[in-house]
């Protein structure tokens, strides 16, 4: 229940901000007597598009430890915590990015790594992971989030979800428009949007919605196969990560939040829109690279 309210509230403040942004740069009134400015609805649709991505962006990691619980941990508790720490901290040095905050989190076998920069990021695992996996598993798992890291997938996920939400606002508007001006042809009384704009937007930016959420998955699971060949480098061997992914396909995989579930080593349902590739097509992968 926490997570959904965080993941309501943090949207709705991300929202009202770029309202006002937009506002105060006057894009928000795109349409005019005229008819439709392209170049004030470009403008909207950057900054809806690009600045909800990035400001989630730069949250993730606060979020994401509020949301999940992580404890994070320096290496001076257990022996266990140490050793997490020292692997996350000799990948890292091996990867060539700064060291990550290492966390800990309650819940059933999951990982996952998040923040806005390569050297001030976060790498966390849960105790449900610790308690089911060898060393070597969580070895890869650890490799795995780190390659995420090293990929620059979080600022690469990031773009892309930004320029699909960009074409989403703008051309969900353009038809709109478009449709509206067919409907109320010969209409002067009223140089006002109609009844026709509104739905057609409507409709539009969830179908435009839905088909860009398809691609940005399909983004994602491409990076999930970069991330495990990540692991399995930054280990000299693949072995343990196949033996993870394997392992983990006979687990049940923690949820993780929205903000950070494409980033985690397992999720997602549905093939089109699933964030991760099936466990049996990651395992192939590492089996045929060279």
């Amino acid at each position: 229940m926490k997570r959904i309210v965080l993941f309501v509230l943090t949207n709705l403040a991300v929202v009202v901000v770029l309202g006002v942004v937009a506002s105060l740069l006057g894009v928000n009134r795109y349409l005019t007597a005229n008819g439709l400015n392209l170049g004030a609805l470009l403008g909207f649709a950057l900054i809806m598009g690009f600045g909800g991505a990035i400001i989630s962006l730069l949250i993730s990691k606060p979020v994401a430890k509020w949301s999940s619980g992580v404890q994070v941990i320096d290496g001076t508790g257990s022996a266990d915590e140490r050793w997490i720490v020292e692997t996350v901290r000799r990948f890292a040095d091996k990867a060539g990015i700064g060291m990550p905050e290492v966390g800990i989190f309650p819940g059933d076998p999951n990982a996952f790594a998040t923040g806005a920069f390569k050297n001030s990021a976060l790498v966390a695992v849960s105790t449900g992971l610790l308690q089911s996996m060898t060393r070597d598993e969580v070895e890869a798992v650890i490799g795995h989030e780190v390659a995420h890291i090293a990929n620059g997938d979080m600022v690469t996920m990031t773009l892309i979800q930004g320029v699909m939400n960009t074409f989403v606002v703008f051309l969900s508007r353009v038809i709109g428009y478009a449709v509206d001006s067919f409907l109320r042809k010969g209409d002067s009384e009223n140089s006002g949007p109609g009844i026709g704009y509104w739905v057609t937007t409507i409709v539009l930016d969830i179908v435009l919605g839905f088909a860009a959420a398809i691609i940005v998955a399909w983004f994602s699971r491409q990076r999930e196969f970069r991330a495990d060949a990540g692991a399995a480098q930054l280990m000299g061997r693949k072995q343990p990560m196949i033996n993870a992914l394997a392992r983990l396909g006979g687990l049940h995989t923690g949820e993780l939040p929205k903000s950070v579930a494409a980033f985690g080593i397992a999720g997602g349902i549905g093939q089109l829109f699933s964030t991760h590739p099936p466990i049996e097509q990651r395992i192939a992968a590492l089996q045929n690279a060279q």
